[in-house]
This record gives C-alpha cells, structure tokens and sequence, in this order.
C-alpha cells in the first residue's frame, strides 16, 4: 500500500486492505483516510471516497507555508513540492509574476513567502480553488498575491509579467500563446506537460517555440518532476522569451 499523508488526512492507493482503518488512522495520527481515484475536468476536481472519518478539510504545512484546503473540493500534488520551492526560489525582486491555474496557490503562496515579487497575479477558474487561495492568502499573511477568478484565457491578456507560471499539465498547450503574449520582453516561462519520455525534450520546446509567434526562444532548462504514467514523464521547460 502507498500512501501520502496531508495535514492530518492520509490519502491511500487501491491496494488499502479493506479494514483496519481506526488503527492506520492512530498509527498515523490522521483524522480522515480517503481515496482518490482520479482528478476530473478543468477545474480539477477530485473524484474521491471516504475510508474512514469525515472531514476532509486540513492544513497543510510544506516549504515553511501552510495550505488549508478540502480534499473533496481540490487536488493536492505532494510530488510537486520541491517544484513549488524551486520556482519561489528563482523569482527575482521586484518582478510582477502571473500564475495561471493558480489552484489554492501551490506557487503563489512559497513566492509569497520566500520571494519578493513586486506582485502575484494568481488566475484560477474553480470557485473552490479560489476560496481556498484567498483564504491561504490571509493565513500566511502576504500581501502582494492579487487572486484572480476565471478562465486563464480571458484573464491572462489583461495583464503583463517578467514570470509566468503554467502548472498544469493536461491540455496546458492550448494557452501558450496567451501566455507568452502577456510575457514581457526577455520575461521566463515556466511550462509544464506530460510528454512520452522519448519526446521529453522534443515536443515541449516545439510547442512553446511555434506560438512564440517569431519571438526568439531561449530554452534555459528542462526538468523532470516526477513519472505521471509508465512511459510518460511530468516535465517543466524553463524558457526565456525575448
């Protein structure tokens, strides 16, 4: 059996025996044990069942920032950590930084918190999503995140970014251009995908130079994150876009 242990909920895989859950819950020392099958849709909804107890919101605390979120409202990527770390960590002072699919504020927040970004504009379309990222605003305390509501695509153009974060995987292509045209000159991107590990440094450096629309293109770093599916990698292409 696999496990992640998020706040004080444990999220188990479907080779969970069928019984013993008080004692897995004390071992533990969790609240909730659930079961996620799988996350469905644009607004990234998690398809979900109750093993044992019934709450299913939490605070989690990762990197030094803490996340309250309701594990049957939103996803969680516990894989995703140090890239959360990694982005705060290379954000300039000073820079204006977008975050599309903001989520609850997976990027936002550790910016927030470990950067000095003149201001996080942090889009995101689930109405439960940006409850959450409103509220884990407050909870850290920061006050340079301007959450957004609604779809990447009609928001993004209305504002301009030296950074641009796109942490979504599925279907992530669609909203390049929109992207990059809210790049500034010599602005980075941050653009996640799944690929076929054969293509891993291929297609996504294709896809962002073809809707750069004759924009010169500087690919500083490809960077696996974690294996999505046998033969398919979750990858970051890093690029600067002049």
């Amino acid at each position: 059996m696999k496990y992640k242990k998020i706040g004080d909920i444990l999220i188990v895989d479907n080779n969970c025996p069928d019984s013993g859950f008080e004692e897995l819950s004390k071992k533990h020392n969790v609240k909730t044990i659930m079961k996620i099958d799988h996350i469905q849709g644009t607004r990234r909804e998690p398809v979900y069942k109750i093993l044992y107890g019934s709450e299913t919101e939490t605070v989690n605390k990762e990197n030094g920032c803490l996340f309250k979120l309701d594990l049957s409202k939103v996803m969680w990527s516990k894989g995703n950590n140090n890239e959360r770390l990694r982005i705060a960590r290379l954000v300039e002072d000073g820079e204006r930084v977008i975050d599309m699919f903001a989520g609850i504020g997976y990027f936002s927040i550790p910016i927030g918190v470990h950067a000095n970004a003149e201001e996080v504009i942090a889009i995101e379309i689930n109405p439960n999503s940006y409850e959450f990222l409103c509220e884990n605003i407050r909870l850290n305390k920061l006050d340079n995140i301007t959450p957004v509501l609604g779809d990447c695509k009609v928001e993004t153009p209305k504002f301009k970014a030296d950074r641009i974060i796109m942490g979504y995987v599925k279907t992530t292509h669609h909203y390049l251009n929109v992207a990059i045209n809210s790049l500034n000159e010599g602005g980075i991107l941050h653009y996640h995908e799944t690929v076929p590990e054969k293509l891993m440094k291929t297609r996504p450096v294709e896809r962002i130079i073809s809707e750069a629309d004759g924009r010169e293109v500087e690919i500083l770093k490809i960077n696996k994150i974690k294996k999505y599916a046998p033969g398919v990698e979750h990858v970051v292409i890093d690029a600067r876009v002049y």
